[in-house]
């Protein structure tokens, strides 16, 4: 079993904060989105790893040859970005032939089984039931859960069930003849190389798809959700922060995450907030927040915010969010 991860998006939903990080390493709870990506998976035995970078992919590779300096890797770097199907089938090359595959999207998060996943005899794609099926992958099955058509964000969904970024994939080489198949005829949706589309071509064949029900599911790509994500964290891995070297005449309101070397006085800190390493947190209110490493809060009063590093902010109260290397001073 390998593991595919494709991060090579740019993340515009997350700007400002992704003008200057992938969004696969904004931190949750302290850790990098794609680190607890790598670490579900090594938990259930995977070992070898190919990651599709691209877009500020220097700092990925930099991240994950510090982090996990021990495990199998391959990078594969898609220059243009033509889609999840083009991302997947550039890794062809690295992916010895009729390899058993798992694709996690870079950006995702679930609270899964996921060594039933891998260790089932079928080839499954993750589903979860959305409110507007037209924004994503759309899988229709039958009662048995076995896959009987996919589309791509369709304009009239046959279906309310979408794919959630979870594909285990029994033959690799079927899945990239597919995706071949589909690049040499120029075969598009909304004018990109899809996963989905290479994976329906599979079901024309002849390939069988389960579909596996996601409930936990997180995709990361808005601030709503990175704050949701980090609040399921924080209660999932719940730590005492109270005796944290860092506190000083201080509140803390768990679940909290307080990271390295941070400063907190005079503050009151939760429920659900994640407070970056070396970042120092003065006379502020913070609930249901991210706040970035190295960043310097004085006088504020946070909710449901997202704070890039390096950041300084004086006086003010609201939601915020604020990318890398911003300086406000709201008095």
């Amino acid at each position: 079993m390998i593991a595919v991860i494709p991060l090579a998006g740019a993340g515009t939903k997350l700007r400002p904060h992704t003008y200057t990080q992938p969004k696969s390493l904004i931190p949750i709870a302290g850790k990098p989105i794609i680190g607890y990506i790598i670490d579900q998976l090594r938990e259930v035995g995977v070992k070898d790893f190919v990651f599709v970078i691209g877009y500020l992919g220097d700092k990925i590779r930099e991240y994950i040859d510090e982090s996990y300096p021990n495990i199998n890797k391959q990078y594969v770097v898609q220059l243009e970005r033509e889609g999840l199907g083009h991302a997947v089938w550039l890794t062809k090359d690295v992916i010895a032939p009729n390899e058993d595959i798992i694709i996690i999207l870079g950006d995702t998060i679930m609270d899964i089984n996921l060594k039933k996943i891998i260790e089932s005899p079928n080839s499954l794609l993750g589903v979860k039931k959305v409110e507007d099926p037209r924004l994503f992958g759309v899988a229709e099955f039958d009662e048995n859960n076995v896959i009987t058509h996919l589309s791509e964000k369709p304009r009239i969904p046959m279906s309310n069930m979408a794919l959630v970024g979870l594909y285990k994939i029994k033959n690799s080489s079927i899945l990239f003849n597919a995706l071949d198949y589909n690049i040499k005829n120029n075969i598009r949706t909304h004018n990109e190389f899809f996963l989905t589309d290479g994976l329906q071509r599979m079901l024309e064949n002849g390939e069988k798809f389960i579909a596996e029900k996601i409930e936990n599911w997180y995709d990361c790509g808005q601030k709503e959700v990175l704050l949701a994500t980090n609040k399921m964290i924080l209660k999932k891995y719940a730590l005492d922060q109270s005796k944290h070297l860092g506190l000083e005449n201080s509140i803390i309101v768990e679940p909290v995450f307080i990271g390295k070397n941070a400063i907190v006085k005079n503050s009151i800190i939760g429920p659900n907030v994640t407070i970056g390493e070396s970042a120092v947190i003065e006379y502020t209110i913070a609930r249901n927040s991210i706040i970035g490493n190295y960043t310097r809060l004085k006088e504020v009063v946070l909710s449901s915010s997202l704070i890039g590093s390096d950041s300084v902010i004086h006086g003010s109260k609201q939601s915020l969010s604020i990318g890398d290397n911003t300086e406000l001073d709201l008095r």
